[in-house]
């Protein structure tokens, strides 16, 4: 059984529709199989009264062939209804590019469609912007982009059924109140999210089973597909390299990830052509080192230092035991109830990342010397207003923060709140928050 789950971005969609009214197209891209399709066609369904849905995954060369001439409108919409058997109503009807990179003409159409005004257009995308599927085309600028993330974890909550928690995790996050004896209970609910994911597949793989293995055979078959598309961009298999070394990578205590240590000798130009690619597939999150802590971080990042993280931390989890066939349900319990003996650390580390990134925030770090032979270093910075807000990650109820403590003597003037995010309950440490993990999505 298919289950269509709910999704936040369904009500951005609504915003499109009603303020745009035919003006601009909307492409919904992200990673395959993170529920793009199922968004659109839902979208469709409920909100025109009719539709027409073209998989250029699966679409026919006529159909293909149809975008190759514009001159004649009438007779593409036409031929549209009758190839799809759907009789379009002008403003009441929307046209669906599913996966629009495998027909570049189709995309490049849009400026046209949208122009002639007649019906909406939804297309969804992944491997987007790779050199290969824009290479030919114009990009059209009637075009607005959003990005579907993997669920997050309050849609992951709606998911199993329960609409409360989140809005009452918010609750205690604002009045600033530690949850107590709901704390134990709120990090088991947390840690099923990682193990689970966000990927609608796995989600319907453990509503369906509640067995951990299967849910892990569902998230390997995701992770073969990123891997057979990465082969398809990069026959070298060096894609495929730097993607399986992101949990080795992070489980290290090196503060950048490092491409050469993985690749060998290759040149700059193809690593960033590599790394563009890794990160216009959508399968993974970037985090920058910020040369200059200040508001424009984006104006300092430095391109040669960066993390990788997983988009999902389901996903993340897996990889880091691709090794063995198929993760057991032993490890998965063992993680669960909080018994596993690896360092977990860089497990939460990624799934900050994923709720930081889902909440609409682009991911910044900073480290600098703290002696000849150690340095500090600052998990996360996030910007707010002309104020810095930084983020120091501990993996256990560890409260010591010395990173957090010198990043804010160093940059008193731009320091707005401080957040320490770990696994205890919530309190106060004279200026510092610290944080059980799941209330992150609140910062």
């Amino acid at each position: 059984m298919e289950h269509v789950f709910k999704r936040k971005l369904y009500d951005r969609l609504l915003d499109w529709k009603r303020e745009r009214n035919g003006k601009t197209a909307i492409l919904v891209e992200g990673a395959r199989r993170v529920g793009k399709s199922t968004l659109v066609e839902q979208f469709a369904k409920n909100e025109y009264e009719s539709y027409i849905l073209i998989d250029f995954n699966e679409a026919s060369e006529a159909v293909k062939s149809l975008f190759n001439d514009l001159m004649n409108k009438d007779f593409l919409f036409l031929q549209l209804q009758t190839l799809y058997n759907v009789v379009l109503k002008e403003r009441k009807s929307v046209i669906v590019f599913d996966e629009v990179q495998n027909c570049p003409l189709a995309r490049q159409a849009i400026k046209y469609l949208v122009k002639d005004g007649r019906y909406d257009y939804i297309e969804t995308g992944s491997l987007i912007s790779i050199k290969r599927n824009t290479k030919d085309i114009t990009l059209p600028s009637e075009e607005e982009r959003v990005t579907l993330h993997p669920m997050d974890y309050e849609e992951f909550r709606w998911a199993l059924g329960d609409n409360a928690s989140v809005p009452l995790l918010r609750t205690f996050y604002e009045k600033r109140l530690p949850l107590d004896k709901a704390h134990r209970d709120k990090m088991r609910d947390f840690r099923l999210y990682m193990l689970v994911g966000g990927m609608p597949q796995a989600v319907s793989a453990y509503l369906e089973t509640n067995n951990f293995s299967m849910v892990d055979m569902v998230k390997r078959s995701i992770i073969q597909l990123y891997m057979d598309d990465f082969q398809k961009l990069d026959p070298t298999g060096r894609l495929n390299t730097l993607f399986k070394d992101i949990p080795s990578q992070l489980s290290q205590t090196s503060n950048r990830f490092k491409p050469y240590a993985i690749l060998g000798d290759v040149n700059a130009d193809k690593l960033t052509e590599l790394l563009r690619n890794l990160e216009e597939s959508k399968t993974v999150l970037l985090s920058y080192h910020s040369n200059d802590p200040n508001v424009g971080m984006s104006l300092t990042k430095d391109l040669s230092r960066f993390k990788v993280f997983c988009a999902d931390t389901g996903l993340f989890i897996t990889l880091a035991f691709w090794d063995k066939d198929v993760t057991d349900n032993v490890v998965y319990q063992k993680m669960l109830n909080d018994k596993l003996s690896t360092n977990m650390g860089y497990i939460y580390e990624n799934a900050i990342a994923q709720m930081l990134a889902a909440a609409g925030n682009q991911l910044f770090y900073y480290t600098w010397a703290k002696d000849a032979t150690h340095s500090y270093e600052l998990d996360f910075l996030l910007s707010r207003g002309s104020k810095l807000h930084p983020i120091e990650v501990k993996s256990s109820g560890y409260k010591t923060h010395a990173s957090l403590d010198a990043f804010c003597q160093k940059f008193s003037h731009i320091i707005g709140n401080r957040y320490l995010i770990y696994t205890k309950d919530l309190q106060k440490d004279k200026e510092t928050l610290l944080l059980p993990v799941y209330l992150t999505p609140f910062l």
